[in-house]
């Protein structure tokens, strides 16, 4: 389409005159993070912690790239044995702290989960909100191929006329209702239980029957997250420290008038496809996410696939939490080098510990010995 690439040429060349402004998600312009090599000891409960676990959690999406030579290594390794686990990731990576861009060791650790909702294939007055699939009107780029210095950056929009316009809003959909044009994968029971599915990008569906449909992340609308909580704390809702997700499903059933309106205070609306049965929910990096051994990094600092320790706190506790985990997932409000977001597996059990974690911790990435530092990624100091 002409008039598509003329909005293109005329972004990219930086032209003041463009016939209407696009979203574009580009990461905002930060000094580089420090990458300091330690030694394993430095790294709390190392020798303590459960590496056979980790090591399968590793394996399940480590074959490619730089970290196929230590997959091979890692696959001879004999299952359920920790010693040897850790052994192997002593003797096959080095291992580096993470440091923000401030030069902060600590960082903000989050957790999230695979939320199981009521819906059904069909609508019906008990189900009536629902889960889209991606619509045809959407237009997704990647930038980077025509502008190699946008990595990482992506342009959503849709045509109206001959302009390339941003694409519709939550508050826009949701106001729509059935007008708007896009394929329907199921119906939802409950409006906030289906938002709470767009914060974690996928999930299952009870069906009536007894049946469950898994959804995955297709594609999104382009627009940046906001925070519900945020907002219900900027509206005087609720205070900030008591914004959790059990909190703020209190809230909106207490509150069913104000609901729509502070839903749309978060404008980013997620897409979803039907993913395979069985297996875990699948992550950013294609593979099925292993319960309470994934997480979810900014993969402009942490590549995925890469072993990364993390030494933090259970939710809304002390109690140390210190485990090798691989990096297997994205997600849009996980920004910065020293940030995670840790997956705790499927079901109301793992959503009460995800909707809770809101603590301090500390990363270190485990990169191959022998091998270059990812592209994009700082050289590391020495110890």
């Amino acid at each position: 389409m002409t008039h598509i690439r003329l909005a293109l040429i005329l972004l990219l060349a930086g032209c003041t005159q463009a016939p209407t402004r696009v979203v574009v998600e580009k990461p905002a312009e930060e000094k580089p993070p420090r990458y300091v090599a330690v030694p394993f000891t430095a790294l709390p409960a190392w020798r303590e912690a459960r590496h056979a676990m980790s090591l399968q959690a590793f394996l399940a999406g480590c074959a490619r790239g730089a970290l196929a030579r230590a997959c091979a290594a890692g696959a001879a390794v004999a299952a359920g044995d920790d010693e040897a686990a850790r052994q192997f990731f002593e003797s096959s990576f080095e291992a580096y702290a993470l440091r923000a861009t401030d030069g902060g060791e600590t960082g903000l650790v989050t957790g999230y989960y695979e939320p199981v909702l009521a819906g059904s294939r069909t609508p019906s007055p008990a189900y009536r909100y629902p889960v889209h699939g991606v619509p045809d009107d959407l237009i997704s780029v990647e930038l980077s191929a025509l502008k190699p210095d946008l990595r990482d950056s992506r342009l959503r929009g849709r045509v109206e006329g001959r302009r390339l316009v941003p694409y519709y809003t939550r508050g826009e959909i949701d106001a729509r209702g059935a007008a708007f044009a896009a394929p329907v994968i199921a119906w939802a029971a409950d409006p906030v239980e289906l938002f709470f599915l767009h914060i974690q990008g996928s999930g299952q569906i009870s069906l009536p029957n007894g049946e469950r449909l898994r959804v995955g992340y297709a594609d999104a609308n382009g627009h940046p997250y906001r925070s519900l909580g945020r907002a219900l704390a900027d509206r005087g809702e609720l205070p900030l420290e008591q914004t959790s997700m059990q909190n703020i499903k209190a809230w909106a059933a207490a509150n069913p008038r104000k609901l729509a309106d502070a839903l749309a205070a978060n404008p980013s609306y997620i897409f979803f496809r039907e993913m395979a049965p069985g297996g875990g929910p699948v992550g950013a990096l294609g593979v099925p996410l292993t319960a309470e051994y994934s997480l979810a990094v900014d993969r402009r600092y942490v590549p995925l696939g890469a072993p990364v320790y993390l030494a933090t706190t259970y939710p809304l506790s002390t109690e140390p939490l210190a485990r090798l985990m691989a990096a297997q997932d994205t997600g849009a409000a996980i920004r910065g080098a020293v940030r995670a977001d840790f997956f705790w597996g499927t079901g109301a059990q793992a959503g009460a510990q995800a909707g809770r974690m809101r603590q301090q911790g500390r990363m270190w990435l485990l990169w191959p010995r022998g091998e270059a530092m990812p592209g994009g990624l700082a050289p590391p100091a020495g110890y």
